[in-house]
């Protein structure tokens, strides 16, 4: 194994002490392809260039505070034809993030509706926008909590800094009159200037009865609804398949193979 303790201080003062995990096996690789002072030079910036990517997409990921870490990728799109797998493709270019649009994902409980949110906020994350994903229960009794020790304001502004808030579970139950006051401050301060996406087992015309107020709701959401890209997801539950007997189940199928 070559040293390179002479280099570690110089490259970790100039923040590139990165390079010193590479540069060992780029030397070897310069060695026996004859490669000229470029490109050894050019491999070297490339593989600090990718770890750079990595740690910056690592921690966007980290501060997304996501249940899961889930990708388009390892959606089963095939389990449930009526999923619309095009539009949910084309939604993760983020193309709607870069235009400080909204998206609503509605649908029965288990079609991947937080799966599939999570998903489109990695991507978001590899493409190197911020987001941040929270129930919406937990947000509204987060806010609720700053009006009670007078930092609501201090506690909204943090809700409204990521390019994309991905809020779950929206409506689940009726709201009260403070937390659809709070919900109307929230999309009224991110109307035309961040993006949402918003998680539902309810269609966004039965959203309306759970406001208390209907002024409030029709102010509310025609700011959100008029102005979101919506998809409708329909099919089967994907959690049987994730109830540890069916899991067995399959892990004896494929021995059996």
């Amino acid at each position: 194994m070559i040293k390179f303790h002479h280099l570690t201080t110089k490259l970790k003062s100039l923040k590139l002490g990165g390079m010193l995990g590479s540069l060992e096996i780029r030397l070897d690789q310069a060695q026996k392809d004859h490669l000229g002072y470029m490109e050894f030079l050019e491999l070297l910036l490339e593989d600090e260039v990718q770890r750079r990517a990595s740690k910056s997409l690592a921690n966007r990921v980290m501060r997304a505070r996501f249940e899961e870490v889930k990708t388009v990728e390892g959606f089963d799109f095939a389990y449930n034809q009526g999923i619309p797998a095009g539009q949910i493709r084309d939604l993760c270019t983020c193309e709607f993030v870069e235009r400080k649009q909204s998206l609503i994902l509605c649908g029965p409980v288990g079609v991947g509706k937080t799966h599939l949110a999570q998903a489109i906020g990695h991507q978001a994350c590899r493409l190197g926008y911020k987001v941040l994903f929270i129930k919406a229960l937990r947000l509204l009794a987060d806010l609720g909590g700053g009006r009670a020790d007078d930092t609501w304001e201090k506690r909204l502004r943090l809700y409204l800094q990521p390019d994309l808030r991905i809020l779950d579970d929206f409506c689940l139950t009726p709201l009260t009159p403070q937390q659809a006051e709070d919900f109307y401050q929230l999309i009224e301060e991110r109307h035309r200037h961040g993006s949402l996406v918003v998680t539902s087992n309810r269609a966004p015309q039965d959203w309306y009865p759970l406001f208390p107020n209907p002024v409030l709701a029709e102010s509310t959401l025609d700011r959100l609804v008029n102005c979101s890209h919506q998809v409708v997801l329909t099919g089967r539950s994907y959690r049987p398949l994730l109830h540890p007997d069916r899991k067995k189940s399959v892990a004896q199928e494929v021995e059996k193979m």
